[in-house]
């Protein structure tokens, strides 16, 4: 049986959740438990244990910490959630603790999904997960990529 990763919450049910670093077998195998078959890592290196749960796919994109991610990683990610969401697994995206870089990707995801702006796609990350989006290029990137999409 697994345990629930620190941070963890699903931002669209089924689909795509955030969480903080996963640390150990029992917090991967509570992802596939969940129906999640995708882990997206931003930090700079993989996590620990992350070959203990072959069931789960592994996406690294690295991005340093309180960085925004570059427009190719937030359409690189979007890219994994469609396929796989497509084909009915979630996906889990995490960086350290779960709030900056996973809140900016997980906003983009709603500006995406839910047509929202940036600024509420930011606001209704930080409901959902409080604490999410810390700086203010990481709020930029999500503005930025709500204006790309618009075009």
């Amino acid at each position: 049986m697994g345990s629930a990763p620190h941070n963890f919450t699903w931002v669209d049910q089924g689909k795509v959740a955030g969480l903080a670093l996963p640390r150990y077998p029992a917090e991967y195998r509570y992802l596939v438990e969940n129906g999640i078959k995708h882990l997206v890592s931003l930090t700079e290196r993989r996590p620990p244990n992350h070959d203990s749960c072959p069931e789960l796919t592994q996406h690294h994109l690295k991005i340093t910490d309180f960085t925004p991610p570059s427009p190719a990683q937030i359409d690189n990610f979007l890219s994994i959630v469609e396929k796989a969401n497509a084909k009915g697994e979630g996906v889990a995206v995490h960086c350290m603790h779960g709030f900056g870089r996973t809140g900016t990707m997980l906003a983009c995801y709603l500006v995406k999904t839910r047509k929202l702006s940036g600024i509420d796609a930011i606001n209704e990350i930080r409901r959902i997960r409080p604490g999410s989006i810390e700086t203010h290029e990481q709020e930029k990137a999500v503005v930025q990529f709500y204006q790309r999409t618009k075009i």
